[in-house]
């Protein structure tokens, strides 16, 4: 890829984009969580007084900004889930616009983004990575990798088989020598997918920001009212998705200046 001179048009329009993806990807969210699916022809609705959500209170993040966070009809608060959705949709359409322009990695690094995002706030709030994204997800990485990204086949393979065999190791070794679960399988599947579409040498950016991240946040799950101590679980999904993506934006530039 060459170098690519940001046009301001095209990155206003790609955060235009995302925020209207990332409105689609609350419904996805909300709807999985609900036990609903895409397909249910019902509109939107309010989740406390099931009162139908009118397409001037459904606008992306401005709409949450001038009901103050609440719903028009019975004033119950709005999760603070969709603006933050919304507005992480944006920034990394914005993210991708700037760093790869217009063009097919655009869209397929803004589609797994997209995955990334849904997984991510159904993992925060379930504990679960569902089949459904993660292993079609895999399926589509690999034939991303090889016929737009030039990963080729050996390097999508062999970044899956890394990946997910890594985490399928220390998941049996953890519940070997400790008798439960420390891992769930679906960050082992998680693992399958970013490793197809990033290739093997991507992965150790993208678990040294998974893991940081998840250490940090993992003070905050410790001293909340009714945890379980160091006993608390924490969903490591959000953070693997968080360090693919810090790699997609930013790999590039880390791997040259660290081999510099």
């Amino acid at each position: 890829m060459g170098v690519w001179e940001p046009n301001l048009l095209f990155a206003a329009m790609a955060a235009v984009l995302g925020l209207i993806l990332g409105s689609f990807y609350t419904a996805c969210v909300h709807r999985y969580l609900a036990g609903q699916t895409l397909l249910n022809p019902r509109r939107s609705a309010c989740p406390a007084c099931q009162a139908p959500i009118a397409w001037y209170d459904n606008i992306p993040l401005l709409s949450y900004v001038l009901l103050g966070g609440r719903c028009r009809a019975c004033r119950q608060p709005i999760s603070a889930r969709y603006p933050a959705m919304e507005a992480l949709s944006s920034l990394w359409a914005l993210g991708l616009a700037l760093v790869y322009g217009p063009g097919a990695e655009f869209l397929v690094y803004l589609a797994f983004g997209g995955l990334f995002i849904v997984a991510s706030f159904i993992d925060l709030d379930s504990y679960i990575l569902p089949d459904i994204l993660t292993l079609p997800g895999t399926v589509a990485a690999s034939a991303a990798a090889v016929w737009v990204l030039g990963l080729g086949w050996k390097g999508s393979l062999l970044g899956a088989a890394v990946g997910g065999g890594s985490f399928l190791a220390i998941q049996r070794l953890y519940r070997a020598f400790r008798g439960q679960e420390g891992l769930g399988t679906g960050d082992v599947k998680l693992m399958l997918l970013i490793g197809a579409l990033c290739g093997p040498l991507a992965l150790p950016l993208v678990l040294t920001v998974g893991a940081t991240s998840a250490l940090a946040a993992s003070l905050a799950y410790v001293l909340k009212p009714g945890s379980k101590g160091m006993q608390t679980a924490v969903p490591f999904g959000p953070f693997l998705c968080l360090g693919a993506m810090v790699e997609i934006l930013f790999g590039r530039q880390f791997w040259a200046w660290y081999f510099q």
